[in-house]
């Protein structure tokens, strides 16, 4: 074995989240509502990347996530790479990417934005990715998904 292999358990079922911005990662439990599940999770920080420069990764045992937490997952962490694992083998890598639509996961910032004062499932369109610029579709306000509250 090599001297500077990590020693984390791998899994026989389940899901590898990487490629995680460090300061992220908390972040990222919460949302998913890891500290919920009774399998085993194993939650890495601050390890060495080349892309970002401090990383973290999760290993999730015996959970596969839905479209919808995936798209929640893109707003607070995009460009993180899932790989799903059965039977100890990656049969499935994909980055996770900002849909163009996100609906019901953030809230507007406007506070006089129809959705902040009815009961009504938030609906943005993304503008710009790269930027992480949303708009949305009641109020029309530009946000920058940065800044908003993820529901």
């Amino acid at each position: 074995m090599n001297i500077k292999e990590r020693l984390v358990a791998a899994i026989e079922n389940g899901t590898v989240i990487d490629h995680i911005p460090a300061e992220k990662t908390n972040q990222v439990v919460a949302l998913l509502e890891l500290n919920r599940l009774k399998d085993p999770v194993t939650i890495g920080l601050n390890y060495p990347s080349k892309k970002i420069g401090k990383k973290g990764i999760i290993k999730v045992s015996d959970k596969f996530f839905t479209d919808e937490e995936i798209s929640r997952l893109s707003v607070v962490a995009p460009n993180v790479v899932l790989s799903i694992i059965r039977n100890y083998e990656v049969v499935e890598k994909k980055t996770v990417e900002t849909p163009d639509v996100l609906r019901g996961i953030i809230r507007c910032n406007n506070p006089k934005c129809i959705t902040n004062n009815e009961p009504m499932a938030t609906y943005f369109r993304v503008v710009n990715k790269e930027q992480g610029i949303v708009r949305c579709h009641y109020c029309d306000k530009e946000q920058d998904i940065r800044t908003v509250e993820v529901l």
